[in-house]
């Protein structure tokens, strides 16, 4: 693909539902870009209930990030919030981050840069940066250096509150699925780009601060969403990039799951309480989407 010119508008997407309290810190982080090019922020409003348009009515940035609240409160889900978001946008170029994470100095300028060979492109994610150690103990950390890939999927993804995508390629692909209310509407649409002939690019260097949930009720409820994500991809892929998994995987994620229970000092599993509830919620929320969409998956 020949490189693009660089956008004369970039447009910002963010879906938020009551974040008043959180979203000051992805503003400023906004504001001190070093992106040279003319861009806007567009907060996509899923319904909040916590003053959030009032708060940005009269933020102090309004005026330098030419910042806009558009109602997004239709339907429920990240997907329509963002898909409303790109609606009411002005740029070629379309940036998507979320409300409660933190954009690096060069985020913008690093992805619309490297956006110019690609159709779309995704970020890395810190996940240290604005997350407790406890927090950290639960999940796996990424490797911020590699584009994530499932083992079990012919295609590369990349994480929707760190995505780049041109405005004519987004509608091509009619924009983010909205039947995807859980979870992993970001890998749905990077494997709907890549099936369609478009392509995904990566960008370690352009990255957002992400952060973990904190207390084992978001986690678990992260974790059932997770799960019933996955059985939805694999009922849509199964026929193009998406494997299932022999059931000796299942046997062996029971097995774990028992043997490694918080009943046991963690000293002997090696496996913190919350990494324990993870795999469990995930394995929860995976027997739940294989009765809700008549696969099975686990």
């Amino acid at each position: 693909m020949s490189m693009r010119p660089k956008p004369a508008m970039v447009t910002v997407v963010i879906a938020a539902l009551n974040v008043r309290d959180l979203i000051d810190i992805q503003l400023e982080a906004l504001a001190e870009q070093d992106y040279t090019g003319r861009y806007e922020i567009v907060v996509a409003d899923n319904g909040s209930t916590d003053g959030l348009r009032e708060h940005l009515d009269s933020h102090p940035l309004r005026e330098q990030l030419m910042l806009r609240w558009v109602d997004a409160s239709g339907s429920r889900g990240v997907s329509h919030a963002r898909n409303i978001g790109v609606a009411k946008s002005r740029g070629e170029f379309i940036a998507f981050c979320d409300a409660d994470d933190k954009v690096t100095p060069s985020w913008l300028t690093l992805l619309v840069t490297a956006g110019q060979d690609f159709d779309a492109v995704n970020g890395g994610l810190d996940q240290a940066s604005l997350s407790s150690p406890e927090a950290l103990s639960w999940r796996s950390p990424a490797d911020i250096t590699k584009q994530p890939r499932s083992a079990n999927a012919t295609y590369p993804w990349g994480g929707g509150g760190n995505m780049g995508i041109w405005r004519e390629t987004f509608d091509k692909v009619d924009g983010w699925d909205e039947t995807y209310l859980f979870a992993l509407e970001d890998m749905a649409l990077c494997w709907r780009l890549q099936l369609a002939g478009f392509s995904l690019g990566w960008c370690p260097a352009a990255v957002v601060q992400y952060r973990l949930r904190d207390d084992h009720a978001a986690l678990r409820r992260q974790a059932l969403n997770y799960g019933r994500g996955e059985v939805q991809l694999y009922s849509e892929f199964r026929d193009t990039c998406m494997a299932g998994r022999p059931l000796w995987y299942l046997a062996l994620l029971v097995v774990l799951i028992i043997i490694r229970n918080p009943l046991i000092p963690e000293f002997i599993t090696r496996l913190p309480r919350g990494q324990w509830f993870w795999h469990l919620y995930t394995l929860f929320g995976r027997a739940q989407g294989s009765l809700a969409y008549r696969v099975f998956y686990i």
